[in-house]
């Protein structure tokens, strides 16, 4: 048995001590956030956050990570307001969204060591791959993020989950149809 913790929960893997965690994390606890892209660590879509450090799902085994603490993209923030997950929507960052959960894990990784970084150490941190090339985006957002965990801006984006449309054309001033239309 293999024991760590998942998004703030202890958890106990009965499974092969070799299993990939991305497996143990979509498998055996159903969160599927994480996902499977490559399995050989190259594209990223796997990212999760293991003690402040994005690591590869698919590269790593539930025996490695025992002790250790596991973010997923589903315990970053439940109600959807972490800066990096508030600045993505704002930028209008996903296109096909699969990379996402692996690029937004990166990136909250980032920003938790370095809120204000240059091109180069986004480069260096984001090594995601993208399918669609928002490439540009990406770095708005992680730049917009980083203003906002430093205090220097405030989003007004994404709505909580469970919010009716109607409810949330009054949250999010960026769902308002423009008068006259």
């Amino acid at each position: 048995m293999t024991r760590f913790s998942v998004n703030d929960r202890p958890v106990e893997y009965r499974m092969e001590p070799e299993t990939p965690l991305l497996w143990a994390l979509r498998d055996a606890s159903n969160l599927t956030g994480t996902k499977y892209g490559c399995g050989t660590g190259e594209c990223g879509a796997c990212t999760v956050d293991i003690d402040g450090e994005a690591i590869r799902s698919c590269m790593v085994t539930i025996a490695e990570c025992e002790g250790r603490f596991v973010t997923t993209i589903e315990g970053l923030a439940r109600d959807r307001s972490h800066p990096v997950q508030q600045a993505w929507v704002a930028e209008q960052v996903p296109q096909c969204g699969f990379c996402q959960s692996g690029m937004i894990m990166a990136a909250a990784a980032l920003l938790r060591s370095n809120s204000n970084p240059s091109d180069a150490e986004i480069d260096a941190a984001m090594t995601n791959i993208c399918r669609c090339g928002t490439y540009p985006r990406i770095r708005t957002a992680i730049r917009l993020a980083g203003r906002v965990i430093r205090g220097e801006e405030r989003i007004a984006a994404a709505p909580p989950p469970g919010i009716r449309p109607q409810d949330a054309v009054e949250a999010v001033p960026a769902l308002r149809l423009p008068p006259g239309t």
